[in-house]
């Protein structure tokens, strides 16, 4: 039986307008929800590692890139696309060219920007990648839930996100000190 917090917990102050603490349910699905999403990545990333000495996010960047008719992008693009600091990507990307995987160049319209092109031996390689990632991604999330679930997942994770891009323009709280 899962354990839950007390309704108030003693040692948390309450905010200004008071807290909204969470329910025992709501505790429950969010303590669930936490734990998919670390063990999920988890093995995702181990899962690539293992099959195509990738990571999650080097997969994911090959992917992006190999979507576009030119395998280009603007690294500002592909930032957002795999939700990495332009500084993160930066450093994704000079590891994928020291692999012969990605090349950068300048933007051709525009020259203030630098894209990041796929290279025919990235190619070669996500297509190697794929089939076995994709069949993990099946076996541990699409084959786990009914057609109808997968819609509702699909459903609340956009509403999720839609509201993590929209409290991202939000300025942040005080830095801790």
């Amino acid at each position: 039986m899962p354990h839950s917090a007390p309704e108030t917990p003693a040692k948390l102050p309450p905010g200004p307008a008071g807290p909204s603490w969470l329910s025992a349910d709501e505790l429950t699905a969010w303590r669930t929800f936490s734990r998919m999403m670390a063990k999920l990545q988890w093995e995702l990333e181990g899962h690539l590692q293992r099959t195509a000495c990738l990571s999650f996010v080097e997969y994911h960047a090959l992917a992006m890139l190999s979507e576009r008719q030119d395998h280009s992008l603007r690294m500002s693009e592909l930032a957002d696309l795999t939700n990495a600091s332009l500084s993160r990507l930066s450093h994704l990307v000079k590891r994928l060219e020291l692999r012969g995987l990605v090349r950068r160049e300048p933007d051709p319209g525009n020259g203030r920007f630098t894209n990041a092109i796929l290279t025919e031996q990235g190619y070669a390689m996500l297509v190697a990648a794929a089939p076995a990632h994709v069949a993990k991604v099946r076996e541990l999330v699409i084959d786990a839930v009914s057609p109808a679930q997968l819609r509702q997942f699909a459903a609340g994770a956009e509403r999720i996100i839609d509201r993590i891009d929209h409290s991202a323009g939000r300025c942040p709280s005080p830095p801790c000190s």
